[in-house]
């Protein structure tokens, strides 16, 4: 991180943001990875699997606060979103010709990948609502239906999307829907627009909305069997929702630093801002919260690896509502104690807010976590479920 990805932080913004290429990945991003992968600094989550670097979500839980610390860390070492979650389906749904045909390339880091689930028409933060159909016809199957927020499918390497849907709508609630692999270059895949997060684009990355008008696809891209995706995206949700709060934790550490920088270098009336009205306790708010958050995500960390994510969940959610809005508080601080700089493009510390505030949506909106905690709080005092 200090020899590579610190120093090449500015130039890879650039090349990833030329008005005429904006979809265009960093050359000097691609160097990078090419000399982590060398060096096995890869693929370093995946955890109980022969594919991964065999490290427990405990062990992968520093790693991947430090890669948080920088928008590009993640993608370096082969370990961002949406490909993690998306390479942990293929690994445990997939079938042997799913694994070879994408899961190799992925963790090779030859493509890109996406995960269509949240859908413009419906309230998808409650997925029985989908409305996506998939239909059986012969040995394919048939898309119809619109999503968005398909993250990565901007990027000219995605080369194939998750999709889910449903298959048999007079199926049990929670048994008709299902996930499918598509093809990005399928006849029918229709990008519609690219969807930026308070202005950033995040190219080449993106976030698309994207129209499926008949994509016809084999029935063997089906995952695991029509009637599994809310079993798939339960398995697939819990790895990944920690993932954003390890990554959190480490952007809130490094915004906590540079505020810390900044009020023991700058002089306003006559003393440090450091000195001025109510700075160190913000200070130490920043400290004492991001420390609460990383306790809480290890104690998350631990018992994914002890008693599985299932019986884990509890700690995913709590965790993926406490450690957005702890990042959020200290980022706020440190916009502020830069002053008009906290707000410009000169600070990591606009973007940085601008990507967190989205993973109180991402995932799960944090009511359907907390709905979740509290469910299970009643559950555990034999009350009556809400």
């Amino acid at each position: 991180m200090e020899a590579h990805v610190y120093p090449n932080e500015h130039k890879i913004h650039e090349e990833m943001n030329q008005p005429r290429l904006p979809w265009t990945p960093s050359p000097t991003l691609e160097a990078i990875k090419q000399k982590a992968k060398s060096e096995g600094l890869w693929n370093l989550f995946l955890p109980e699997s022969q594919y991964g670097a065999g490290l427990t979500n405990l062990e992968y839980a520093p790693l991947c606060e430090i890669m948080g610390r920088s928008f590009f860390a993640p993608e370096v070492f082969n370990c961002s979103a949406p490909d993690t979650g998306n390479m942990e389906v293929l690994v445990r749904y997939g079938s042997a010709e799913q694994k070879q045909r994408w899961l190799v390339p992925l963790l090779n880091g030859e493509i890109r990948s996406g995960f269509a689930m949240t859908e413009p028409d419906t309230a998808s933060s409650d997925a029985t609502n989908i409305s996506t159909l998939i239909k059986r016809d012969g040995d394919s199957y048939v898309i119809n239906g619109k999503k968005w927020w398909t993250s990565g499918a901007g990027d000219p390497r995605c080369k194939l999307l998750i999709v889910m849907g449903k298959t048999d709508t007079s199926a049990p609630t929670h048994q008709q829907q299902s996930m499918i692999v598509v093809p990005m270059d399928t006849p029918g895949v229709k990008v519609q627009r690219f969807l930026p997060v308070y202005g950033y684009n995040d190219a080449p990355h993106g976030h698309m909305e994207i129209h499926y008008e008949n994509v016809r696809v084999p029935a063997s891209n089906i995952l695991l069997g029509e009637g599994r995706g809310f079993e798939i995206a339960q398995g697939r949700l819990g790895p990944g929702r920690i993932h954003h709060c390890m990554r959190t934790i480490g952007m809130a550490e490094r915004c906590l630093e540079l505020m810390v920088a900044r009020v023991t270098s700058r002089t306003a009336f006559g003393k440090l801002l450091a000195q001025q009205g109510s700075i160190l306790q913000d200070i130490a708010l920043s400290r004492t919260e991001i420390e609460q958050s990383r306790l809480l995500t290890l104690k998350a960390a631990h018992m994914m690896d002890t008693v599985g994510n299932k019986a884990a969940r509890d700690y995913i959610a709590m965790i993926k509502v406490v450690a957005p809005s702890m990042a959020l508080r200290v980022i706020d601080r440190a916009v502020q104690a830069h002053g008009a700089a906290g707000v410009s493009e000169d600070f990591i510390l606009a973007r940085a807010w601008a990507n967190i505030r989205t993973l109180r949506i991402a995932d799960g909106p944090d009511e359907v976590h907390l709905r979740t905690i509290g469910q299970l709080e009643l559950k555990k005092k034999g009350k009556a479920r809400l």
